[in-house]
């Protein structure tokens, strides 16, 4: 029996933006929960350049009359893609997700259904399995998602704009519209981050729910430390044109300088940094590394 009533949204647009990741079985449970709820729905998959194996496969997407896939002929980056699903979207919630998502429960799109409000923001969260990956090369994207992204929305609703990611998140369109993701940053990292931010200075709050998606693809130790300097790039970068944002990571940094330290950690950085990168490539990286390696990155760059 569909849950929708008079008062709840019944037309929502699913985004996913797709990159070298085999999406069919993501919207073949996206596409039951939907027709089990009887609600008007679209998914739009926008495949930003993959490798031509991933396109063949996810090309079959399109076969339902509910799914359209479209495949990018040059690369837009994360965020101009995610601006293009929602212009394309038609209806009127749009629930945004990552290509390389899974479904935890049955009761995902259900919930996203009874909490929506046109006002606000919902926030379904991340999960990862309990036990660790069989292939130690993904140990530290593994480590770091259990433990900075993942956790119970009573957690992030104490900080919601700065536990936001993009990852799994529902808005309608009117808001996003007003809002959408800086189409500056072309590389990985932080258009999460400023979005939330445009949300807070104009008093859209979120909300944050225990309604995740788990996130099935992990990136081997030796991509994830790249994606993470390349975060870092963009924070420097968006500080230099005047849009520094607030993180962990540059509060650190502006502790270092504030107390006259950026010379010695400059120093220390030179000295350990291969150490360090050989904890975070090994089978038992560290927090404590990962950390101490991007605060030396950014002293590095700055």
């Amino acid at each position: 029996m569909p849950v929708a009533s008079s008062q709840e949204p019944t037309m929502l647009s699913i985004l996913i933006p797709i990159y070298n990741f085999d999406c069919r079985k993501l919207v073949q449970d996206l596409v039951a929960q939907c027709e089990a709820l009887g609600i008007a729905y679209e998914i739009l998959c926008f495949d930003d350049c993959s490798l031509e194996d991933y396109r063949q496969l996810n090309a079959s997407l399109s076969e339902h009359a509910h799914v359209s896939y479209h495949f990018q002929t040059k690369n837009l980056g994360r965020a101009r893609n995610r601006n293009a699903l929602a212009a394309a979207a038609q209806y009127e919630y749009l629930l945004f997700m990552d290509g390389d998502s899974g479904i935890v429960h049955e009761r995902y799109i259900a919930d996203y259904i009874r909490a929506a409000t046109p006002t606000i923001v919902l926030y379904g969260g991340t999960f990862y399995p309990d036990k660790p990956p069989k292939d130690s090369r993904l140990y530290l994207h593994w480590k770091v998602g259990r433990a900075r992204e993942q956790m119970p929305a009573s957690t992030r609703q104490a900080a919601p704009y700065s536990r936001f990611t993009t990852n799994n998140f529902l808005v309608p369109k009117s808001l996003f519209q007003r809002i959408q993701f800086d189409a500056s940053i072309r590389q990985y990292g932080h258009e999460d981050t400023l979005f939330a931010q445009a949300l807070q200075q104009r008093g859209i709050p979120i909300l944050h729910l225990d309604n995740p998606l788990e996130h099935i693809g992990l990136e081997a130790n030796t991509v994830f430390l790249e994606k993470s300097e390349r975060a870092i790039q963009n924070l420097v970068q968006l500080a230099q044109a005047g849009k520094p944002i607030e993180t962990r990571l540059y509060a650190a940094y502006l502790k270092l300088k504030e107390w006259n330290l950026l010379g010695l950690y400059r120093l220390f950085f030179r000295i350990g940094k291969s150490s360090l990168r050989k904890n975070l490539l090994g089978k038992n990286p560290t927090l404590k590394s990962f950390d101490l390696y991007k605060l030396g990155i950014l002293v590095e760059l700055v």
